[in-house]
């Protein structure tokens, strides 16, 4: 039988479990209750901190208990309620006293702390929800009259002849007349609507309703706020405005916003996800309820057992009085959201709604298992006849042709560095896992289609077992005497396989992983015209540690797309002007992506740190450019700027990863030079990890040693210290989203706040 507490800490909430009952602290004083009941021997009376014990009591080794029978066993405590600030009090008085009085007493005013500390957290959460609650019932409510708007507007439309304004858009617009919706008169069908909205407070600016001082509305105006967070809304929204403005009609008050059937399907879908998480985040809330009752019962239990006395009875009486167990209301606002969201949002289709409010995370398939480990020995054994073979070959030898080293290794190394990318990712899935970092809430993962630890690896195996069998072939045709044109071809059907894997439209192979990643992807190189999320800015992190990676992507693409593989000409790809170009812009454009998104944050949020990110990534940016140029014109100056330049930029981001993304070297730390809140148990992993991290940060001293090796040694330093970089990156991961864990757990964040559409702004704004 597993032991409650490992229970409690395996299903209570990560982001709030300092406000769960301290069932740990509470089983340490039932152990000083029992020590005092039941000593290993007789003990004098002394204040070191343990129990006071009456020698009286003991005959040698043996006890006289207190309790004889069932009849001495009674009620020990009283438990009052007080009336506090803001919630009510709990306090316990003991009614009899005893040889472990003082340990009893201790344990009590615990148990009262964590009972009102409970009740303090839960009545706080519910009233936030429940004040989100009102506030959605109120913007749904916008919804509901806006869209009975459009609809009075469009049936309108299909009965009454064109204005003069819809005339200058010409006969092909007529759907854009249908979506459009003009300031409505007294005598309008949707009047009555328009009434009902300015009840609650709002008001359509320029509406033709009564004025106040200066002409301006008497009431608050209603803007529909929808974000425009992506480039085609954004020109969508200016072009549309210029064009009703401008062209239209010139004349009109352009003091509101003009409403269309795009802006209320965006609208409906902001208030169905804030729905989504609302009724979420009261499930947490009726799961935290819950598991502190059964924590309170289980160790009020274990104290009646130790102290053979009798007070569970009347404290759990207290305790099912409290709040956060008496109260409905929670329950209550869970079936309105449902009933809401089944009727506006899911056609009464409970079925259907149950989808969304409830998304069933897709359990782990022992299929799933077994065929990583098939993977795993195919690509062992695959490996295995490459390097004998290549051995045989003499293909990595000195006196070998440099045309295979060359054309091979920029290729396939590109497979195997992402391989061993998507290898560590999963490992730090399985780690976050162990240690409950909830990375899907972090991400904004849904849970239903994030992918776990054991699907990383199945694709990181499969990915690498077709990778080295297709390395085998190669080696295999080339050595058989088959012509380069038809031998080199293989690298680029392998390419074109997983293209198409990652863009196929059909639902097989992870699509929703897949297409995420590509949306992911198109946000970082569009940066700064995206907003920032977290999974942006952490993908374009991953991104400036396979820089070399890129660089391969480069000589790859020149390869196959300009036909040298057909005359296996390597060299063009390697000494032209235009390749020595390219290999500045994109050693530079991960930095860029990532000081633009940077850019953006501070643009969004107006937190100066942004900005001093986007400093560390400009001078990363400079020293990889010097570094690329000496390497291009190695001259004693160059070698002094390399230093130089590097040596900043590695101090500027030893600092930052260190303190901003680890929140590490805190002087004034319980744990010295660490953090207050650690999930690792030994501080001395940390340590470690802070030292590991500063030599692998260090792997650019490489560049200024200039090494004298020969061409293959020098592709598997190459490929070696990429490799290194990217075991860093991978190392770092897990750090930064512990931090970032961490910093929810301390603002008790476990639901998204998403934005709503609607929001009521003065008049003079």
């Amino acid at each position: 039988m597993v032991k409650f507490s490992k229970e409690l800490e395996a299903q209570l909430i990560p982001e709030w479990k300092e406000a769960f009952v301290n069932y740990w602290q509470l089983k340490k004083n039932i152990k000083k209750i029992k020590l005092c009941r039941n000593p290993p021997q007789i003990k004098e009376k002394h204040d070191f901190g343990f129990c006071v014990l009456d020698p009286i009591r003991y005959t040698g080794s043996k006890i006289v208990s207190r309790f004889r029978s069932d009849e001495d066993r009674h009620e020990i405590i009283q438990v009052r309620r007080e009336r506090g600030d803001e919630d009510e009090l709990y306090r316990t008085h003991l009614i009899h006293s005893s040889s472990e009085s003082n340990e009893v007493k201790e344990f009590f005013e615990r148990l009262d702390e964590e009972l009102n500390k409970v009740n303090h957290f839960y009545t706080t959460k519910e009233r936030e929800f429940l004040e989100r609650g009102e506030i959605l019932d109120k913007q749904l409510q916008i919804l509901l009259d806006l869209k009975q708007i459009l609809h009075d507007r469009r049936r309108k439309s299909f009965t009454c002849p064109r204005s003069n304004s819809s005339s200058v858009r010409g006969s092909d617009d007529s759907e854009s007349v249908t979506e459009s919706v003009e300031p409505l008169s007294d005598s309008s069908p949707a009047n009555d609507v328009i009434v009902a909205l300015e009840r609650n407070g709002l008001n359509f600016i320029g509406s033709g309703r009564p004025k106040g001082k200066k002409g301006k509305p008497k009431t608050m105006a209603m803007r529909i706020d929808i974000p425009a967070t992506t480039p085609t809304r954004v020109i969508t929204a200016v072009t549309s405005m210029l064009w009703e403005d401008l062209v239209n009609d010139p004349k009109k008050d352009n003091s509101g916003d003009f409403i269309n059937r795009k802006k209320i399907q965006r609208a409906e879908k902001m208030i169905r996800g804030a729905f989504v998480e609302l009724y979420r985040g009261l499930g947490l809330l009726k799961t935290y309820s819950s598991l502190n009752m059964v924590a309170f019962t289980k160790i009020l239990k274990k104290f009646d057992k130790v102290s053979n006395q009798q007070a569970s009875g009347t404290y759990l009486k207290a305790v099912k009085k409290s709040h956060f167990i008496s109260s409905d209301k929670v329950v209550r606002l869970a079936d309105e959201v449902e009933t809401r969201f089944t009727t506006h949002f899911a056609n009464s289709d409970r079925k259907k709604a149950m989808k969304y409010l409830r998304p069933q995370q897709h359990r782990a398939s022992h299929m799933v298992t077994f065929l990583v480990g098939l993977f795993t020995g195919c690509f062992v054994t695959l490996f295995s006849v490459y390097a004998i073979l290549a051995h045989l070959a003499g293909m990595f030898s000195a006196t070998t042709e440099a045309g295979y080293i060359e054309t091979v290794y920029p290729v396939f190394s590109m497979f195997v560095l992402l391989s061993l990318h998507i290898f560590l990712y999963g490992c730090n899935l399985f780690m976050w896992r162990s240690t409950r970092i909830n990375y899907n809430f972090i991400f904004e993962f849904s849970p239903s289609t994030a992918l776990k630890y054991r699907d990383v690896f199945l694709i990181c195996t499969s990915f690498m077992t077709m990778v080295v069998g297709a390395m085998v072939i190669h080696l295999l045709l080339r050595s058989s005497g088959f012509a380069p044109r038809h031998v080199d071809a293989i690298p680029g059907v392998l390419i074109l396989l997983f293209t198409f894997l990652l863009i196929c439209p059909f639902n097989v192979f992870y699509r929703s992983s897949r297409y995420c990643f590509l949306r992911v992807i198109r946000n970082i190189i569009c940066s700064p015209l995206y907003k920032v999320w977290m999974v942006d800015f952490f993908m374009a992190d991953q991104l400036t540690s396979q820089i070399p990676l890129l660089r391969h992507m480069e000589f790859t693409a020149c390869y196959f797309i300009a036909g040298h593989f057909k005359t296996h000409q390597y060299q063009t790809c390697t000494s032209s002007k235009l390749y020595k170009e390219l290999a500045y812009v994109i050693s530079f454009l991960p930095y860029y992506w990532r000081a633009m998104q940077c850019a953006r944050r501070w643009f969004d949020e107006g937190d100066i740190n942004h900005v001093a990110n986007l400093g560390k990534y400009v001078s990363a940016m400079l020293a990889a450019g010097v570094r690329l140029t000496y390497a291009m014109q190695p001259t004693p100056l160059w070698l002094a700027l390399v230093i130089v330049t590097s040596s900043i930029a590695t101090v500027y981001q030893l600092y930052w990863d260190f303190v901003k993304d680890w929140g590490l070297l805190n002087p004034k730390s319980k744990n010295p030079w660490l953090r207050d809140e650690l999930i690792l148990k030994h501080n001395s992993i940390y340590y470690a990890s802070i030292a590991l991290n500063f030599l692998l940060r260090l792997a650019w001293v490489e560049t200024v040693m200039h090494l004298n090796v020969g061409r293959v040694e020098y592709r598997l330093l190459d490929f070696f210290l990429a490799s290194l970089e990217i075991i860093r990156r991978g190392h770092w991961n897990f750090y930064r989203l512990e931090n970032e864990h961490l910093n929810n757990v301390g603002k008790f964040r476990a639901v998204k706040t998403v934005p709503l559409p609607f929001r009521e702004t003065d008049a003079d704004d």
